[in-house]
């Protein structure tokens, strides 16, 4: 049975959503998260990014859960699993690609040491989707791969910073935008964020860059994900053959965070945060 949505729609498609929706983002939000506090203690080196997204997909099962991914648009995975210089829409597998003329960034679907690596879950739950993504690493990565993905983390942050009614979309895109830039990096301009709460995606594009006070308005009961790919080289990807997997186009790091978030009346909601406290990962496993 599909359940209607409620609430109206802005001039712009945006849906508003009421007070009582919140609990259900929340549900849906810390269900997303706890699987991804549990996995970290699975990527290690030599295991495949196949096995995890088997882990993965027992694990909203366990919960009772259904995943977005499997079956959207013929998606046949409970994640997206994007390793160093992929940007997004990795897809979990169990071999080692060899890239010609790469001496150290690869898409290997097997971890190796140094390797960094974004996971991103959505779970449906009694009707809600919660979406979220984060970092990982294996061993001990080098130094410019620990900055990319510390300022990857305060990129999305600056961000959800600028959270509140009155303040507009372009107002997070230019926080996201300013503060890696700062840092000689580029924010990808191929892929955004997007509206979501009874449906996976709906308005509005959340980009990641752009000029203070342009877009749409934010208002209270507006659901959204904001989910910077920030890069260590220029902004430019490519999407391979499978048609999913997005890469960097001069094959440099690659690094993304996302949280779900609602706007409130004074601020924001974060649905999608760590029950653990891991959302941003630690270097000394």
């Amino acid at each position: 049975m599909t359940i209607p949505h409620r609430g109206r729609l802005t001039k712009d498609g945006i849906r508003i959503h009421e007070a009582a929706d919140f609990a259900g983002m929340h549900a849906a939000g810390r269900l997303a998260a706890e699987i991804l506090d549990r996995i970290a203690d699975h990527v290690t080196v030599g295991q495949s990014t196949g096995e995890i997204d088997r882990l993965i997909e027992e694990m909203v099962d366990d919960a009772g859960a259904k995943s977005a991914t499997i079956g959207y648009k013929g998606y046949k995975h409970a994640s997206c699993i994007s390793v160093n210089h992929v940007v997004c829409h990795g897809i979990p597998g169990s071999k080692i690609h060899k890239w010609k003329n790469d001496k150290h960034n690869r898409t290997n679907d097997v971890l190796l040491e140094g390797d960094i690596l974004n996971i991103d879950v959505t779970v449906i739950v009694d009707g809600w989707f919660g979406d979220t993504s984060r970092m990982y690493v294996t061993g001990k990565p080098k130094d410019f791969a620990t900055k990319l993905i510390d300022r990857t983390h305060n990129a999305l942050f600056k961000g959800i910073e600028m959270v509140k009614p009155g303040n507009t979309f372009g107002d997070i895109g230019h926080a996201i935008q300013s503060y890696a830039e700062k840092f000689g990096m580029s924010v990808v301009r191929d892929f955004c964020g997007h509206g979501l709460g009874r449906v996976f995606h709906s308005p509005p594009n959340v980009v990641h860059y752009g000029r203070a006070g342009s877009g749409p308005v934010l208002e209270e009961g507006m659901f959204f994900t904001i989910e910077p790919m920030i890069n260590l080289g220029r902004p430019e990807t490519k999407v391979l053959g499978d048609d999913w997997t997005a890469i960097t186009q001069d094959k440099r790091l690659s690094a993304q965070f996302e949280h779900s978030i609602g706007v409130t009346a004074t601020g924001y909601e974060i649905f999608t945060l760590s029950p653990a406290g891991t959302f941003h990962p630690t270097y000394s496993n």
